[in-house]
């Protein structure tokens, strides 16, 4: 008798997925739920929040508002959640906002709210995370950075830093939490069919836009494109990965 073998099968296990409103965020959480996993969704909108729960698979689901600019409540909010839906299995951190200004135009306020909605937001919620009361044994973080940390343009030097600074986190994460049960890795994404590439559209130049989707060999990705990577990195099939970077980029980085 032949059984079924699905190597990234999430049955029983519970992620948070953060910036679960839109975008990666939102693929991630529907691609989990077809897996099987039982989906923590968080994000600020009430409004989108209730239409990715809509779009999920399976039942047990649950959507929580929580604004991760508030640094300072995060470890709180995590502790107060996994009190109520139990230890989480995983959290894929998608949550993040893209700053787009050239030097000369940077000011100290912008530059404190990329770094700390894209930086500090991370590690605090890492910091939550390790506490035993919040992860299960064999735990897996995943963190969305980006192409732009590695391969970056002239104008968005304070986001890349940013996104730069995740990756540096997670070298240091990967072995720390490994004597707490949890493996830590990030995916770079580059440009994605998504309202945050839709908003940077926005802000330059149609040639210069065109100009980076050229630097991808294979196009624009999808959201779901980067959620496969991002289960990919929950499930068993990296049990012997962690403090890690997996580009998911249309060949940008080659």
């Amino acid at each position: 008798m032949t059984t079924s073998f699905h190597p990234m099968d999430m049955t029983g296990r519970t992620v948070l997925v953060t910036g679960a409103t839109s975008g990666i965020g939102q693929a991630a959480a529907v691609y989990l739920s077809k897996l099987g996993a039982r989906v923590v969704a968080s994000g600020r909108n009430a409004e989108r929040l209730e239409e990715t729960l809509s779009l999920l698979e399976g039942e047990g689901h649950v959507g929580k508002l929580f604004d991760l600019a508030d640094t300072a409540g995060i470890v709180p909010w995590l502790k107060a959640l996994c009190a109520e839906v139990g230890p989480l299995n995983g959290i894929a951190h998608c949550a993040g906002i893209q700053g787009t200004l050239p030097i000369q135009a940077v000011t100290p306020t912008f530059a404190h709210d990329v770094l700390m909605q894209n930086l500090a937001a991370s590690l605090m919620l890492a910091q939550g995370f390790r506490l035993k009361v919040c992860h299960t044994p064999q735990a897996s973080l995943v963190f969305v950075s980006s192409s732009a940390a590695l391969k970056t343009a002239p104008g968005n030097v304070v986001y890349a830093a940013s996104k730069g600074g995740l990756i540096s986190a997670v070298k240091g994460l990967g072995v720390e939490l490994v004597r707490d049960g949890i493996r830590v890795n990030a995916i770079a994404p580059a440009m994605v069919e998504t309202p945050m590439s839709e908003n940077f559209k926005n802000k330059v130049s149609e040639e210069k836009f065109q100009k980076i989707i050229d630097m991808q060999p294979l196009g624009l990705g999808r959201p779901e494109d980067v959620a496969a990577s991002i289960a990919f990195l929950l499930a068993d099939t990296s049990r012997w990965i962690t403090g890690t970077v997996l580009c998911v980029d249309g060949g940008f980085t080659a």
